[in-house]
C-alpha cells in the first residue's frame, strides 16, 4: 500500500508534496542521544504518511536503539565531510519531495539543497542548540522535535508560518 504523503498548499510559497522526512538525529530528534516518548509517538504516526530517513553521525551511539519502534531507513555516517554526505544522501532521495530537519553545521548543505530544490527545510533546536548556518539555510526555525513533527502532522501550522 502506497503512503498518502502530505500535501501543503502555501499561498505565495507554493504547493509542496512531501513524500519523505529526511532528518538528522542528534540534537534534532534527540537530546543527549535520547528520544522523548512524545517524539517517538509522532514519528510512528508520521511513518504511516511518509517514508522516514534518519542520516546521522550518531554522536551518542543510541539512534538505532532509540528508533527501534519507528519504521525508518537509517544511515550512520562514517569518516569526514558529513555535511556533503548528508546533502548527497538527500539528493539521491529527491529533495523536491522532502521535508528536511537538522540543527547542526553539518546539516546546512542538506537544508540549503532542500530549500533550493522545492522541499521544506526546517532548522530544529531540540535543546542542544542550532547552528546559525543551519538556521540561515532553512525556511523555518522551530524549537522542539515534537513541534517540528507537528508541522507535518498538522500542516496548517506550516502553512501559517510560510505564507506571504
Amino acid at each position: 500500500m502506497a503512503k498518502t504523503g502530505i500535501s501543503i498548499d502555501i499561498p505565495g510559497f507554493g504547493r509542496r508534496e512531501i513524500r519523505t522526512l529526511l532528518t538528522d538525529y542528534t540534537g534534532t530528534l534527540s537530546r543527549g542521544g535520547r528520544v522523548a516518548p512524545d517524539v517517538r509517538e509522532r514519528l510512528v504516526r508520521l511513518a504511516d504518511l511518509v517514508d522516514i530517513h534518519v542520516v546521522t553521525a550518531d554522536t551518542f551511539g543510541l539512534a538505532a536503539k532509540e528508533l527501534q519502534a519507528v519504521p525508518h531507513e537509517h544511515c550512520r555516517l562514517q569518516g569526514d565531510c558529513h555535511d556533503r554526505q548528508k546533502r548527497d544522501y538527500g539528493r539521491k532521495l529527491g529533495l523536491e519531495h522532502c521535508a528536511v530537519f537538522g540543527n547542526g553545521n553539518n546539516d546546512r548543505l542538506l537544508l540549503q539543497a532542500a530549500k533550493e530544490s522545492g522541499g521544506i527545510a526546517v532548522a530544529v533546536d531540540n535543546g542542544e542548540g542550532c547552528a546559525v548556518e543551519a538556521i540561515l539555510n532553512s525556511h523555518i526555525f522551530i524549537t522542539g522535535a515534537a513541534n517540528a513533527l507537528d508541522l507535518l502532522l498538522e500542516p496548517r501550522g506550516c502553512k501559517a508560518t510560510l505564507r506571504s
